[in-house]
């Protein structure tokens, strides 16, 4: 089971994508994770990285591909995985689909987690991250149980400079641009799924599970 998440920025992908892999057991896959910790581990990619996410910018294709690639070869995705935040672009799905192709492989399911634009800004002004151990929470639908302070190690939540309002708009906007056109090419290849994400999110997975299969 291949399965690829679209959406915009804090449409609820990375919520969904965790849940489909938890209840089908294969690997769930997110590029921002990994750039997440090569930041964290100061690497080089990581400092690269740093630069165009805290713009609101997409991190260019050349510094994606080829990490995620490997990852896709280890042993854990024999049985599939889920893609979060990967491909962004026209480009990045056409090495992918090169690179599952000399496999003898192909993506099996895009599914497309819609939310206007005007929700996700609300949404991702609530979004609070943990400065110690990288936890998300949001100060409406997933509060701490101490105002400011990570449940799970205590340190203090930030509002992080790419869930700021100014730089949501612009992630929208390159959004637009260059991964809205990933729903005509996964519509073409007759494997795109849409599902309501204005939904409470429990009834989004319902609408994912219904696609997949029990």
């Amino acid at each position: 089971m291949k399965i690829i998440m679209l959406g915009a920025p804090g449409a609820g992908k990375g919520t969904q994508a965790k849940k489909i892999a938890a209840k089908y057991g294969i690997p769930h896959i997110s590029t921002g994770d990994i750039f997440r910790a090569n930041i964290k581990e100061g690497t080089e990619l990581g400092k690269k990285a740093k630069t165009y996410m805290d713009q609101g910018l997409l991190v260019p294709d050349e510094l994606v591909v080829d990490l995620v690639v490997d990852r896709l070869q280890q042993d854990d995705c024999k049985k599939g995985y889920v893609l979060d935040g990967f491909p962004r672009t026209i480009p990045q799905a056409e090495c992918l689909d090169a690179a599952l192709a000399k496999n003898g492989e192909k993506m099996e399911y895009a599914i497309d987690v819609n939310v206007p634009d005007e929700n996700i800004v609300t949404r991702m002004g609530g979004r609070r991250a943990c400065v110690g151990c990288g936890a998300t929470y949001h100060i409406v639908y997933n509060p701490t149980k101490v105002e400011g302070i990570c449940d799970a190690c205590g340190e203090k939540l930030i509002l992080r400079d790419d869930d700021k309002p100014e730089t949501v708009q612009k992630r929208l906007g390159v959004y637009h641009e260059q991964t809205q056109p990933l729903i005509d090419y996964y519509t073409k290849a007759g494997i795109l799924k849409e599902v309501d994400g204005t939904v409470d999110m429990e009834d989004v997975f319902q609408s994912i599970v219904q696609i997949l299969g029990e």
